[in-house]
């Protein structure tokens, strides 16, 4: 119940996280959860080059993809998720890197909330 009282996160998104994360005890931080997750930007170095950073392509797919998908859902119904939407897409990012900053972001938040057991409040 605690996951699904954030916009965005359904019934079978907050099933999908759960069997992918379990009770969140593995990981100490957000940061540990979204490289998991596969949402964290890594930087792509070879020698001397260092071309900036990227959405990894590691991580658990599923839970990628669910994260992914309420992030979307949460960017159309609800007013915050949608402003920092639109605030990703106005610095020149585009939709789905948009989306996956709006997912890393809510992650943070749904981690917070399964550590402290609490429900989703809206500022």
């Amino acid at each position: 119940q605690v996951l699904t009282s954030m916009p965005g996160v359904g019934v079978k998104t907050a099933a999908q996280i759960l069997l992918a994360v379990g009770d969140f005890s593995a990981f100490r931080t957000p940061g540990h959860l979204a490289a998991y997750a596969g949402v964290a930007p890594v930087t792509r170095r070879s020698g001397t080059s260092i071309r900036g950073e990227f959405p990894s392509r590691a991580g658990n797919k599923r839970l990628k993809n669910a994260l992914f998908h309420s992030a979307w859902v949460a960017s159309c119904h609800d007013p915050l998720s949608k402003t920092y939407y639109d605030r990703k897409r106005a610095e020149g990012k585009r939709h789905n890197a948009a989306v996956m900053c709006l997912a890393r972001r809510r992650l943070n938040v749904l981690f917070a909330m399964v550590k402290a057991g609490a429900f989703y409040e809206q500022k």
